[in-house]
């Protein structure tokens, strides 16, 4: 059956025509592995099938940066469609064309060593570099896509309490070059009619080392799951406190939203109201802060005295300080350079504006235009870009005397933004965004970020959206409670404070550079295993010896150096591939 499956297949389709369609199939299994579908499995066989591609004796290196980057198209083009709502397709496609550059990468490098044995670890290895680099360059980098961050609804979840985003993506790689090697290795054997042949062209290698990485990465996942299940109950003698979220929606979706400043204050303070008139009502119980949305305050209540006393009502309605999300201009404020921070201020009843957390990774192309002047000249969208500058400090704020840990919408996505925070002390983390410029499916992305951190740092998370989704977020990354997207509404919850720092917390960065040194180092042997560099220096060299020598024979009489026939045989065997 699977010779007669896999005869009609390479006579239906011609072979690269297939590995087309794979590269492009597997793109978006990996794309649905990401809300707002959230199939978490399917990002196995994702890579399952693009590693087929790249082990494929005919795929040259070129040849996998061309899978790679036709497989990147597909995942990316439509997991980021919200970006073209109210921007239009060039950003979308132009910013979907740049990312797949990095799957493109990985295609270039899994080519170079899958020649060496283990390559299904190998594979892993490359797909954790790119995943680096893809958070790195350029501009800060962009995790959107990282594989990690679709495993959410899954149980390799528990991957991230161990060593963050980086192992869990690892893990995920792993599994699905492993399978692929196991499928070809057993495809291999049943293309031999005789069980007795099938027996003696089973490769023990080709079939233990995928299976070893399979029940490593399945092992690790069932030590780490026990313990993500029992940091949502925590100890018993951790305090809890009520914490409210308010999600005070704006008039309308879209790029104007900061012409919509002052109704979109006055539906935060609004919703503020109503939860206090709740809670006196007995409906709801007594926060002891309140968390607001980023902008929620797009008028800096420092230069403003009508916001700073809007704000300072509903502080003393509900009787508990306000995270407030603002606008402060900065010192060097110019009309010219209207530089501000993005930040978040601890706003109490009775004393005012208090500490507060200036974003520290700033958006490229949102909060901030590099290169302006160049850009100005492509689109018009460039001067409709912000000026902010990032802030410093230890991503910590005193709430109620409960340190808060805050992750300004964007910088959840980034592994040192929250970790920072809570080895510096913060024992329940915030979240306020703003998704009022983008579309539901962004929010569900967000809010995938937002349960990875959870689970990952072993805290409660609470998300306050101005038009959702906002949630309360359990450290097992479950959500507690949450909102409909572009809808008035409030969170009221009690969460635990937790003080305990997970191994990822504390070795993350390590675990990730360890990740990247090793990829690096296999890249190094993988060169010369192939023998790429060195048959040219021996070339150059042994035609110099020739020239040199008087009344030397020509090259064809010198015998050729120690190990220059196996690498002669390799080059042979690489220029057959096509």
């Amino acid at each position: 059956m699977a010779n007669r499956l896999l005869t009609w297949l390479r006579t239906a389709l011609p072979p690269r025509l297939m590995r087309l369609l794979v590269a492009v199939t597997a793109g978006l299994l990996l794309c649905i592995s990401f809300p707002p579908i959230g199939w978490w499995w399917s990002a196995v066989p994702s890579v399952a099938m693009f590693s087929w591609i790249l082990i494929h004796p005919k795929t040259r290196p070129a040849g996998g940066l061309g899978y790679g980057f036709l497989f990147g198209l597909a995942f990316y083009i439509p997991l980021i469609p919200w970006i073209s709502g109210f921007v239009g397709p060039v950003p979308w496609l132009a910013l979907s064309a740049m990312e797949a550059l990095f799957p493109a990468f990985f295609g270039l490098l899994a080519v170079m060593v899958r020649r060496v044995p283990g390559w299904p670890l190998w594979f892993a290895l490359m797909w954790t570099l790119s995943e680096w680099l893809k958070s790195t360059v350029p501009f800060g980098g962009f995790p959107w896509g990282i594989v990690g961050f679709g495993q959410t609804n899954g149980p390799f979840l528990a991957l991230i309490r161990l060593g963050g985003v980086p192992l869990l993506s690892f893990g995920i790689a792993l599994l699905g070059a492993s399978l692929a090697a196991l499928t070809l290795e057993i495809v291999r054997s049943w293309q031999h009619s005789g069980a007795a042949e099938r027996a003696v062209h089973v490769s023990l290698p080709g079939v233990l080392m995928p299976g070893l990485c399979i029940t490593a990465v399945l092992l690790t996942t069932a030590v780490a799951a026990p313990q993500v299940r029992r940091a949502a109950g925590g100890a018993g003698d951790e305090p809890t406190v009520t914490v409210a979220a308010i999600q005070g929606n704006v008039p309308r979706l879209g790029l104007d939203f900061n012409s919509q400043r002052r109704a979109v204050l006055d539906n935060h303070v609004r919703q503020t109201v109503q939860l206090a008139e709740d809670v006196h009502a007995g409906r709801a119980p007594q926060p002891q802060f309140v968390i607001w949305p980023e902008n929620s305050s797009d008028i800096d209540p420092f230069t403003n005295t009508d916001a700073a006393q809007q704000i300072s009502v509903a502080a003393q309605a509900i009787g508990a300080p306000i995270l407030v999300g603002t606008v402060v201009a900065r010192p060097d404020w110019t009309p010219d350079n209207p530089a501000a921070s993005n930040s978040a201020v601890v706003w109490d009843p009775v004393a005012g504006p208090g500490e507060r957390h200036d974003k520290q990774i700033i958006q490229p192309f949102g909060e901030y235009m590099p290169w302006r002047g160049f850009f100005r000249h492509l689109s018009s969208f460039a001067d409709r870009a912000g000026y902010f500058v990032p802030g410093t400090g230890s991503g910590v704020v005193h709430a109620a005397g409960v340190p808060v840990g805050v992750a300004t919408c964007w910088e959840v996505i980034f592994d040192r933004a929250l970790r920072e925070s809570v080895r510096n002390g913060a024992q329940v983390l915030a979240v306020p965004t703003n998704n009022a410029t983008f579309d539901q499916n962004m929010s569900e992305q967000l809010l995938a970020f937002a349960r990875a951190r959870a689970v990952e740092h072993d805290r409660y998370v609470v998300v306050a959206g101005t038009v959702g989704i906002s949630a309360v977020i359990a450290p097992d990354g479950q959500e507690l409670a949450r909102t409909q997207f572009f809808t008035p509404a409030y969170l009221d919850v009690v969460v635990r404070l937790k003080t305990s720092e997970t191994p990822a917390t504390r070795w993350g960065p390590l675990v990730q550079w360890v990740l990247v040194g090793a990829s690096v180092a296999v890249l190094m042997a993988a060169i010369l295993h192939n023998g790429w560099f060195i048959r040219p220096l021996r070339r150059r060299r042994r035609e110099r010896d020739v020239t040199s020598m008087s009344g030397g024979a020509d090259d064809g009489e010198n015998p050729p150096e120690q190990g220059e026939s196996s690498s002669a045989l390799a080059g042979q065997h690489d220029k057959g591939e096509s």
